[in-house]
């Protein structure tokens, strides 16, 4: 293993660094990369196996904490490429009594690096690497794993969701109106397991769809730093342009689309809170991640009926139930195949619980006992 080992990641990274960084000397990195800041923040190692796999590649739109700590955690190192990368700092790893000796890491931007760089980087430049973890979008993802067919290295994959939200006539509406919006809104959409897609009983579906739109009025667009903002600005001109196709295709696909009224700034990248109003399952605005604040709602009669609609998705890594029957809740969490699933709440994380998707949401786990596996090899 590599005495100093490099990292990359990008500005989404830099919380969670936040928690696991230190300040390192800023001449042990290269010219371009200024440091912007310091952090002082160990962590701890909470398991220990006899089998590390050794040098861990990741590749991911923002550096996340259940994967690192469960890299640095078994004192793995770690070789980090951000998709899209803005802010650069430097530091270095700390363990519970000290700074951790072999991983050292810098933050850079890495804007403009192609997949087969990626490619390259990762199965042929960093020979002694057993896993690849990457983070992103199912398209990539795809490739990635066909990249790394045959080379015998472990793949973890996190990538794109559609989760369906549903809404039963016994549930508390204006508790779950709150959960709904949480659940698209939050972070302007960019989240993987945003609840994208809402499903409501027909018997309440107008009062459901009236309290959203009376909801999203309050909601304000603006900048992301300051404390009265509910949704921020989207993370690069490209997203904005896809989002924006989005709502073209929907409306294309005879859906009817609702903004709020609210104002946006006249510089940077905006998109109001956005919902669509009768939608079919195949429309591509149901089926097809957005990754921005777009809400696709579609009406149920029965228990079945939202069931199919929930798995009839290429996804599956989140969803959200709300009913006030327990019994209820215990059947649809075992029947819907997605790897979190919420009850009367939306977007809550327990980091002890592993996090993962089916389907073409990916592949391994994030968390908990379960998020370790992909990074040691057991022996006896």
């Amino acid at each position: 293993m590599p005495a100093r080992h490099r990292w990359r990641v990008g500005l989404g990274g830099v919380l969670a660094l936040a928690v696991l960084a230190a300040c390192s000397d800023p001449e042990a990195f290269p010219s371009c990369c200024d440091p912007t800041g310091e952090f002082d923040v160990p962590f701890s190692v909470t398991n220990r196996f006899n089998f590390r796999t050794g040098v861990q590649e990741f590749i991911s739109r923002d550096l996340e904490i259940f994967t690192t700590a469960d890299v640095l955690t078994l004192q793995n190192a770690a070789n980090v490429q951000q998709l899209e990368g803005f802010s650069i700092i430097s530091g270095r790893v700390l363990g519970p009594s000290g700074p951790q000796e072999g991983v050292a890491l810098y933050v850079a931007d890495a804007d403009g690096l192609s997949i087969g760089r990626l490619f390259y980087n990762s199965i042929g430049g960093v020979p002694e690497l057993f896993n690849l973890a990457f983070t992103g979008s199912t398209e990539v993802g795809k490739k990635i794993q066909a990249a790394l067919a045959g080379t015998g290295r472990d793949l973890t994959l996190e990538l794109g969701g559609k989760a369906a939200n549903i809404v039963f006539a016994d549930a508390a509406i204006d508790q779950a109106v709150e959960g709904i919006v949480n659940g698209i809104f939050f972070n302007q959409g960019h989240v993987c397991c945003a609840g994208s897609r809402l499903l409501v009983q027909e018997s309440v579906a107008d009062e459901v769809i009236a309290k959203l739109k009376d909801r999203m009025e309050t909601l304000i667009v603006g900048d992301p730093l300051d404390k009265n903002t509910d949704i921020g600005a989207i993370n690069s001109p490209m997203q904005l342009e896809k989002i924006e196709s989005y709502l073209k295709i929907g409306q294309e696909e005879g859906g009817e689309m609702h903004q709020s009224s609210c104002r946006v700034p006249k510089r940077g990248y905006w998109c109001r809170p956005t919902i669509f109003t009768g939608v079919s399952q195949s429309s591509r605005v149901v089926q097809e991640e957005i990754f921005g604040p777009v809400l696709a709602i579609q009406t149920f009669r029965s228990y079945d009926e939202a069931l199919s609609k929930a798995n009839n998705s290429p996804y599956g890594l989140s969803g959200g139930i709300w009913t006030d029957k327990g019994a209820k809740i215990f059947h649809m969490t075992q029947q819907i195949r997605a790897g979190v699933v919420w009850a009367n709440t939306f977007n809550k994380f327990d980091p002890t619980s592993p996090f993962g998707g089916y389907k073409e949401s990916g592949v391994g786990r994030e968390g908990g006992l379960h998020g370790l596996d992909a990074y040691v090899k057991l022996g006896a």
